[in-house]
Parts: structure tokens; C-alpha cells; sequence
């Protein structure tokens, strides 16, 4: 599944690709049909990640001021306001989930973004060459250009047919997104929005994202931080690798009780993430290693020492220790840690 930092990379791409544009919106699969129809021919007016959820904002004019239902945001300068002409997109990939984009060479879009990866951690994820900028980068199977196909000039581009299931397709005069395989599609209110949210934690990604808050919520449980780095209700966007990294990176124990860690270290594990997820943002890339720590020479067959210290490294040497990494499934997912960096 895709982490948050993806998400995120996938709402920048879409508002520089569609904002401001009025879109055909269709369902060539037929599973959305109701939904494409209440979006047709509305304005994109942007898109927003909170965790891995986007949310994208239709309106029949491209002038209406808008934000995201439920807190701050970076879009947008109006306050919340329910009677205002917005309509909202949410959209989750889960496993399955995947954008693929084409169009002229105006628009300079990525392959895909979402699964499948063929790889772990390959960048596939990659959609902004820069945040914010005006080029992107074609990267969906490999670390080079090649997902990428040229395009007519402008005027002459049309429109291919619809690649297998498409459950939503965004066209505008340049180019289109197809969203294949979603865990959740669905159009919402304000107050839909806002129910969404509440059952979210915090963002280390977004401005309003609330350290206090995920503090607090690992504190009240006994469970295992390590399971609860993983609860989108305790804490959004972290997923399996961010989060083995910072933990270890951290020196805490995946199994001691999220009410025996103290708030101290709590704090110092999302101030590490939030630089990490944000490189992860502006690159595309989840590295996680510092520099001084990076082995040199990369041993052979233990490429992932250049990026992560522990995730998908069992029994490798721990990179500040030397220590066998451990391998453990918990929950249903492939937990990784170094038992000499990470004893409580």
C-alpha cells in the first residue's frame, strides 16, 4: 500500500495538472457511473492528502474559495463553510489502487502512481520531479524515465480508450487520469469530509497536523507502538517502512506498550518523521539512512543498506551495531528490527 508521502505527491500532481480546469469525468467501468455524473463538467479546483486519503474539490466555477473540511489547510483562503458550492472526491488506492496518466506534451505526467510496484520501494510513488513545479517525472517501473511515451503536439492529442477496469477517468483538452483497483471512491459533502477526518489521526505532512495529538493517543493504549505507528486512527501516512525506520532510528522497542513510552520520546519519533516523509514528498524516494551510516562499499545483495536500516534487511548487519536484524509478522505484516539498537 502506498505510504503518505505518495498521496500527497498524488494531490500536488493533480492540482498542477487539472487545477482550474474544467473536466469530463466519466466512469468507463460503470462502478462509479453515478458519481462521474455529479462531477462532469465541474472545475477541479484542487486536491488535498490527509494520510492515505485524497481529496479533491469540484465546483462549477473555478473562483470558489475553498479548504478542506475539518481543520487548516494549504489551499484555499475561505473558512469552512457548508453551503458553499464544493464537492469532494475521496479516494483511497489500498492495495490495489492506481492513477495512470497520458496525454500531449503539455502535459508531462507520470505513468502511474499507486500499485503495483514490481519492487519494494522502486519509484513507482515518484510523481513531482520538484514540488510544485511544472515538470514530472514518468517513473513506474524502475529508477529512470521509461513509463513515459511521447505525445502529439498540442491540438493533436486525443484520447486513448480506457485500460482495463477503469473505475474513474479526469479528462481535460490536455490529458487524462485513470484511477484503476480504489479501496474508496466516493463523492462527499462537507460534513462526509469532515466524518472522514475524525476518524484519522494527525498528519506529519499537513500544517495541522498535532504532535500533542498522537502523543497523547499512544499514551492512553497499552498496545505495542509498534502497532500503533501503524493505526491511521492514532497517527496518518505511516506505513510499514517508515514505520520500522523510525523506530529504530528512534532506538525504541516495536513491543513495549505505547502507555511506557515516554512523551519525550514519542515527540523525537514524529520530529523524525516529518523531515523523512517530506524528503519522501519532494523525491519520491523513502531513504532513511544517514549519510554517515550508509556502508561503503553497499555490500552486494544488501542493496537496501544504502536506504533503510532495518526494513527488509533480516539478518543483515544492523548498521550502527552490527546486530542480525529480526523479522517477526505482527498483525499480518512483516515487522523488522535490530534487537541491540532497539531493547526498550
Amino acid at each position: 500500500m502506498p505510504e503518505g508521502h505518495t498521496i500527497h505527491r498524488l494531490a500536488a500532481a493533480l492540482s498542477e495538472l487539472f487545477g482550474g480546469r474544467r473536466l469530463h469525468v466519466s466512469s468507463p467501468q460503470g462502478r462509479f457511473a453515478a458519481g462521474a455524473e455529479s462531477l462532469d463538467g465541474q472545475v477541479l479546483l484542487g486536491a488535498e492528502a490527509h494520510g492515505k486519503h485524497l481529496f479533491v474539490a469540484f465546483a462549477p466555477e473555478a473562483d470558489v474559495p475553498f479548504r478542506l473540511p475539518g481543520g487548516a489547510c494549504t489551499v484555499g483562503e475561505a473558512d469552512d463553510d457548508a453551503s458553499a458550492p464544493v464537492t469532494w472526491l475521496r479516494v483511497h488506492l489500498g492495495l490495489y489502487g492506481s492513477w495512470t496518466f497520458d496525454g500531449d506534451s503539455t502535459f508531462t505526467a507520470p505513468h502511474a502512481i499507486g500499485a503495483p510496484r514490481r519492487r519494494v520501494g522502486e519509484r513507482g510513488e515518484h510523481a513531482l520531479a520538484h514540488g510544485g513545479g511544472s515538470a514530472l517525472s514518468g517513473l513506474s517501473g524502475g529508477d529512470d524515465a521509461a513509463g513515459l511515451s511521447p505525445a502529439p503536439s498540442p491540438g493533436q492529442w486525443r484520447a486513448p480508450g480506457p485500460r482495463g477496469a477503469v473505475r474513474l477517468r479526469l479528462e481535460s483538452e490536455h490529458g487524462v487520469a485513470d484511477l484503476t483497483g480504489p479501496a474508496a471512491c466516493e463523492v462527499l459533502d462537507a460534513s462526509g469530509v469532515v466524518a472522514v477526518r475524525r476518524r484519522l489521526g494527525p498528519d506529519p505532512l499537513r500544517p495541522d497536523g498535532d504532535a500533542q495529538v498522537f502523543v497523547d493517543a499512544v499514551r492512553r493504549r497499552r498496545k505495542a507502538v509498534g502497532e500503533l505507528l501503524m493505526d491511521q486512527s492514532v497517527i496518518s501516512g505511516v506505513g510499514n517502512i517508515y514505520r520500522a525506520e523510525t523506530l529504530l532510528r528512534g532506538g525504541v522497542s516495536p513491543f513495549v506498550a505505547g502507555n511506557r513510552v515516554s512523551e519525550k520520546r514519542l515527540r523525537g519519533l514524529w520530529e523524525d518523521l516529518v523531515p523523512l516523509m517530506e524528503y519522501g514528498v519532494a523525491t519520491g524516494f523513502i531513504t532513511t539512512v544517514d549519510p554517515e551510516d550508509v556502508p561503503e562499499p553497499v555490500p552486494a545483495g544488501d542493496e537496501e543498506a544504502a536506504r533503510w536500516y532495518v526494513y527488509h534487511r533480516t539478518g543483515r548487519p544492523c548498521l550502527r551495531c552490527g546486530t542480525p536484524v529480526s523479522e517477526k509478522e505482527v498483525a499480518g505484516r512483516r515487522l523488522f528490527w535490530c534487537p541491540g539498537c532497539q531493547r526498550r
